[in-house]
């Protein structure tokens, strides 16, 4: 009922409100100064090496300048039987992306009320860390920027799954009832004690006392819990009043399974260990799945033209027609280099241009190294990418399931092929 009465709820707000309505401005490349020829021989010719090479069986990408998309386009198809071609408007899961595009917006809005310090420490919000030596101290600008030596991955299924592959049934049932709601797949639920033992788990884990860039998720895990304590609100509600619903991202969220898109969505992995099946539908993330497909470090699912609404909400410094949905002021703290004295690229959550990749070729940089120093974005594991240049006003979105059929397809990332289409339309409008 709790889910119906929030789906009702969405739904007759998005038609009061207009959101459902509001669609991006499509234009020609040419129309805005890009070499429309360049763009097409250059992108299809990468995206068809992607496919040959096994990269990925399918991906698409979207480009906008300004507010306008000047390029959208699919290829391939969802798996290597290439039956059903990429479309357009298919929902993907974004994996890491989800850290930007969902507990984020909601940091950065609590920074914007003063219910949050980035240089307080973090044991002052999250109560659990007042005892612990290592993490009482360690404040949320050090564990945004990736800097303060936390662990970086936690394999919770090793709590779940025994050694002979056969899951532990006191923490995994096939039907829900009042102690197992969190649904990890079709036919699979969660203990909702198993939250609690992850986040004693992450509670308990080591920290490093070096302090230099290191990359962790562990805290993406509680932030919904974090956000849910300090605005009296449910996780999933709070992105869509605040954020989804005013930018008319309608696809952009959890479960898409439980709702009645009519999007295919693009499978991902073939899970042999734990969910005995492919995976579509539901987040690949083994950790999200077991938070109840709702997480912080991963979860979220949405077409491109949604992902591509936030990061120009990003873009525009928080602004969404005359509106800040989040001040500028913040917005530029979180997407600025916090720790270059360190080596850290990092912004807060965001991911930043390696710190001389203006100066590497192509090959060696991340993204290309035409993208401006103030431009910003986030990778996925399921072979996502989203980036803004508010400088060059371009935003790149590559939706891939490189995963498919097994996460050991890592082509993506030897061949460099999401920089390299990046550095296509910096380069096409520069002709």
């Amino acid at each position: 009922m709790k889910k119906l009465a929030f789906s009702f709820f969405l739904l007759t707000s998005l038609i009061r409100f207009g959101f459902a309505q509001k669609e991006l401005v499509h234009a020609r490349p040419a129309s805005l100064g890009f070499d429309e020829a360049y763009i097409n021989q250059k992108v299809d010719s990468i995206m068809q090496m992607g496919i040959d090479s096994l990269a990925f069986p399918g991906a698409q990408v979207l480009v906008a300048k300004n507010d306008t998309v000047i390029f959208h386009k699919a290829y391939g198809y969802h798996t290597y039987d290439n039956i059903q071609p990429v479309a357009l408007n298919d929902l993907y899961d974004l994996a890491s992306v989800t850290k930007i595009t969902g507990p984020l917006p909601a940091l950065m809005k609590l920074v914007d009320e003063g219910k949050l310090d980035l240089d307080e420490p973090f044991s002052n919000y999250w109560k659990p860390w007042r005892n612990r030596k290592d993490k009482k101290d360690l404040t949320l600008r050090e564990i945004l920027a990736h800097q303060a030596g936390l662990v970086p991955y936690i394999v919770f299924l090793n709590k779940v799954v025994r050694k002979n592959g056969k899951v532990k049934r006191r923490f995994v049932h096939d039907t829900s009832d009042k102690r197992y709601q969190g649904q990890v797949y079709d036919g699979l639920y969660i203990n909702d004690r198993f939250e609690r033992k992850m986040n004693r788990i992450i509670n308990r884990s080591d920290v490093s006392d070096e302090k230099k860039y290191l990359y962790s998720g562990l805290t993406f895990l509680i932030f919904p819990s974090l956000i849910e304590q300090l605005t009296g609100t449910d996780y999933q509600t709070y992105l869509e009043e605040n954020f989804y619903q005013p930018i008319g991202a309608h696809t952009l969220g959890y479960l898409p399974s439980s709702k009645k898109f009519e999007n295919d969505m693009v499978p991902t992995e073939v899970d042999s260990l734990f969910r005995k099946s492919l995976v579509k539908g539901w987040v690949h993330d083994e950790n999200a799945a077991l938070k109840g497909s709702v997480s912080g470090n991963a979860g979220l699912f949405a077409t491109a033209d949604d992902l591509a609404k936030l990061m120009l909400l990003y873009q525009h410094y928080g602004n969404e027609d005359g509106k800040q949905l989040i001040s500028a002021e913040t917005v530029k703290e979180f997407t600025e280099v916090q720790y270059p004295e360190n080596e850290n690229r990092r912004g807060l959550g965001f991911d930043k241009p390696m710190l001389n990749n203006s100066e590497l070729p192509l090959g060696e940089a991340y993204p290309s190294p035409l993208a401006s120093p103030a431009s910003f974005g986030h990778s996925g594991f399921t072979g996502t990418f989203v980036w803004a240049d508010p400088e060059k006003k371009l935003t790149y979105i590559f939706l891939s399931n490189r995963v498919y059929p097994t996460r050991d397809h890592r082509k993506l990332y030897s061949l460099g092929i999401r920089e390299a289409v990046q550095d296509v339309f910096y380069r096409a409008e520069e002709k």
